[in-house]
């Protein structure tokens, strides 16, 4: 089963973070080994000489390679009872993800405990049977873990994937959403990653945690990818949910 839903999932998925990758990191000034000529030529059609044969490129389009990897994904994932099918999907799409050396992609599952099974990415099967379904849960801890691996918040995708029933201290995850949003940390809280319906949660945290700036609503997996792309653009995730009849809650 989980070969097959890979399989269905790999291709949309690389290709969608790929391609906004590529536009995130477009630049304008591009240093000489990092400009495509064949952008640069079509952008530049209307300067050219026919006298000379030749086109003036008056716009150099490139993209920077300074860094290895482009954005920081952190995927922090509730394992009560209630996500089995989140906890699914969101293994296989962090083990796609890992495999793309553009992003880094750490994979943290929680209940009143929080495991980090980021080293075990390379397979998801190993990060199903790293979960174990059911217990309380306590979303504030989880995310205080993370925070701890948060090293360039403005470059960093942070996403919860939680029906928000904090059995821990609530006033403590609002608190930190609010201070990472405000670092630059691109925030959203996925209240189900599935094919299903709509999902049981807490009305009130995820009212709360979208006028904060972390968009919380349900997402089918055929969208996810897509949702991943508007995040790494940094582009209004709100404005995207909309166009999609994604309602946040």
């Amino acid at each position: 089963m989980v070969d097959d839903l890979e399989r269905k999932i790999r291709n949309p998925l690389t290709q969608a973070v790929r391609g906004a990758l590529n536009k995130a990191s477009r630049t304008s000034r591009p240093r000489p080994g990092e400009i495509d000529w064949h952008r640069t030529i079509r952008k530049n059609l209307h300067n050219y000489q026919r006298d000379r044969g030749t086109i003036i490129a008056e716009r150099l389009v490139g993209y920077s390679r300074k860094r290895s990897s482009l954005r920081d994904i952190v995927l922090c994932i509730d394992q009560s009872g209630s996500m089995a099918a989140s906890v699914v999907y969101s293994s296989i799409f962090g083990a796609v993800l890992a495999s793309l050396r553009a992003v880094t992609t750490r994979l943290v599952v929680f209940d009143t405990a929080v495991v980090d099974l980021t080293e075990q990415l390379q397979d998801p099967v190993d990060v199903l049977f790293g979960t174990q379904l059911g217990g309380g849960t306590d979303i504030n801890r989880a995310v205080t873990y993370c925070r701890q691996h948060i090293t360039r918040p403005a470059q960093t995708i942070f996403i919860l994937i939680s029906d928000l029933y904090e059995g821990g201290v609530a006033e403590g995850l609002l608190r930190q959403t609010a201070e990472m949003i405000a670092s630059g940390v691109t925030m959203v809280c996925l209240l189900a990653l599935s094919d299903g319906g709509a999902p049981c949660y807490d009305e009130g945290l995820a009212a709360k945690m979208t006028a904060l700036g972390a968009p919380s609503f349900a997402c089918t997996p055929d969208l996810f990818p897509d949702l991943m792309a508007v995040a790494i653009q940094k582009r209004d995730i709100g404005a995207w949910a909309a166009r999609n009849e994604i309602v946040t809650r």
